[in-house]
């Protein structure tokens, strides 16, 4: 029996349909109960259609909801609220059980969905995405300055959807790279609020990472209520990253869990910046990536010790300026779908990034004084990095600003620019 909700269309977007009736939200009803009494625990007086919009369910499945806990005289009726409800106050009764359940759970908020409703709503966008050309890659990097083989290498993976492990000296563009391909991916997808395992709530959505997409249905609640249409996610993490961070966190204080970040990624891209400068041992998390990326499942722990199933499925990608035999092992590289090395540019691709920075900044750069700065790097022993036109330059910009005068990039400022990025201490080769 397939746990995907039923879907309709929206103009051109395929969405969700709102459940016709309790047993259809695919959660425990009881549950649900105990959610709507929670929410009324946390006010004085409310309306059918307040606690409709605070669990995200329909008014005639609130209704429903709230006229059983009033026949349990956990609520108590004041009148009527609309055409289809009634406006309550939680009881006595009703007070105490509330308190009971929230020391079980503390979430109050839309109600959520099972999981295996989000598994199978993970895949079914998963297989419905839009394709990924080489005009959207083209577009996506536009920016950058690549070698072909780079630029190629890089479309292949995020139209495939498969892991890219990026390597190479620092300075050069793995994380612009890694950050503008996600700038391919077209479409938007559904995401829940919140999922429910036996009574435990993961929180899946998260202001933080994920952007709400430009969707608005005309009749609104013919629409689930409990999933949200987002831009497809991008999170990022470096080396602030943990291995507690690749399971669930469990707030003793909220008593629910948040979802980690693996999980808020799915259907987007995850990156790894700054690969093996994480407060973990880089081979500790290598481990723990080998299931995932092999199988496209992840395996998480409740508190209780009870494991649970996950759909893994967004593009990772890994980005490293250290020696990839430090931090990698064969077994891991192999479950890599692409592997690319970002060398330094040549002078003429360094000439070519400099250029165009220098155009978007609204500045010309001539072609001699390009070739000036060249020298410079040869006679100092420098290597060139792709980074250093754009620094140069936004060291320019502030010169002439705090000049007051118009950006100008000239032999002067950018000796000052210079000496003020790299410092007058000459380099040993």
């Amino acid at each position: 029996m397939s746990h995907l909700p039923r879907m309709i269309s929206i103009g051109d977007v395929s969405a969700p349909e709102a459940p016709t009736d309790l047993p259809t939200t695919g959660v425990d009803v009881a549950f649900l109960s105990e959610l709507a009494l929670k929410a009324a625990y946390t006010t004085t007086q409310f309306s059918t259609e307040w606690a409709a919009q605070r669990l995200r369910l329909s008014t005639p499945l609130l209704a429903e909801l709230l006229e059983a806990l009033r026949k349990e005289q956990l609520l108590e009726a004041l009148g009527a609220s609309g055409p289809l409800g009634y406006r309550y106050t939680i009881s006595h009764h009703g007070r105490k059980r509330a308190e009971r359940l929230f020391e079980i759970s503390g979430y109050v908020g839309p109600a959520p969905v099972s999981l295996e409703s989000y598994r199978a709503m993970i895949e079914w966008q998963s297989a419905h995405n839009p394709e990924v050309t080489p005009e959207n890659v083209a577009s996506a990097i536009s920016e950058l300055v690549l070698p072909d083989e780079a630029a190629q290498l890089a479309g292949l993976a995020i139209s495939s959807g498969r892991s890219l492990f990026i390597s190479g000296p620092p300075g050069n563009g793995k994380t612009v790279l890694a950050r503008l391909l996600h700038n391919a991916l077209r479409g938007d997808m559904w995401i829940p609020h919140c999922l429910v395992v036996d009574n435990s709530i993961i929180r899946v959505f998260d202001q933080q990472c994920h952007e709400l997409a430009d969707f608005s249905a005309p009749q609104p609640w013919t629409i689930d209520q409990r999933w949200v249409r987002i831009r497809r996610p991008l999170i990022v993490v470096g080396g602030e990253l943990t291995i507690d961070a690749l399971d669930l966190s469990y707030s003793p204080g909220l008593r629910y869990y948040e979802a980690p970040m693996h999980i808020k990624s799915n259907g987007g891209n995850l990156l790894i910046d700054d690969f093996g400068r994480q407060r973990v041992d880089p081979h500790q998390l290598l481990n723990r990536w080998i299931i995932p990326l092999e199988f496209q499942i992840d395996y998480l722990t409740l508190h209780t010790g009870q494991k649970i199933v996950v759909p893994f499925r967004q593009m990772v990608i890994f980005a490293t300026n250290l020696d990839p035999a430090d931090v990698t092992d064969p077994a891991f590289l192999r479950r890599m779908g692409y592997r690319l090395y970002l060398v330094k540019p040549s002078p003429e691709r360094y000439a070519e990034i400099f250029k165009r920075y220098a155009a978007r900044s609204g500045a010309a750069a001539d072609p001699s004084l390009i070739g000036r700065v060249l020298e410079r790097y040869r006679s100092e022993g420098r290597e060139l990095r792709g980074c250093e036109p754009r620094d140069l330059i936004e060291r320019a910009k502030d010169i002439c600003r705090f000049r007051s005068q118009p950006l100008e990039l000239n032999d002067e400022v950018l000796d000052v620019a210079w000496n003020g990025y790299f410092g007058h201490t000459q380099p040993t080769g």
